[in-house]
């Protein structure tokens, strides 16, 4: 996710507990959608597109803590 943010992201991962929280949050979220569509965790299409769009709106949060970070060291 975002591989143009890649060292902002691993310093905002350390120095800012919303990004780091919310990078956790998309995570978790990742990963458990994942082993929804394997089958390997119970979930409905339904639930499955409701945890999506969780996800979504939580790489939205982050891109732009990322885009005010950058701003700011320019």
């Amino acid at each position: 996710m975002f591989p143009e943010y890649r060292d902002l992201i691993s310093q905002l991962k350390t120095s800012d507990h919303q990004f780091s929280r919310l990078f956790e949050q998309h995570n978790a979220l990742d990963q458990r959608i994942k082993r929804m569509d394997n089958h390997a965790e119970p979930g409905t299409h339904e639930e499955i597109e409701t945890l999506k769009k969780e996800k979504l709106l939580l790489k939205d949060q982050i891109y732009v803590l990322l885009k005010n970070a950058s701003a700011g060291k320019g």
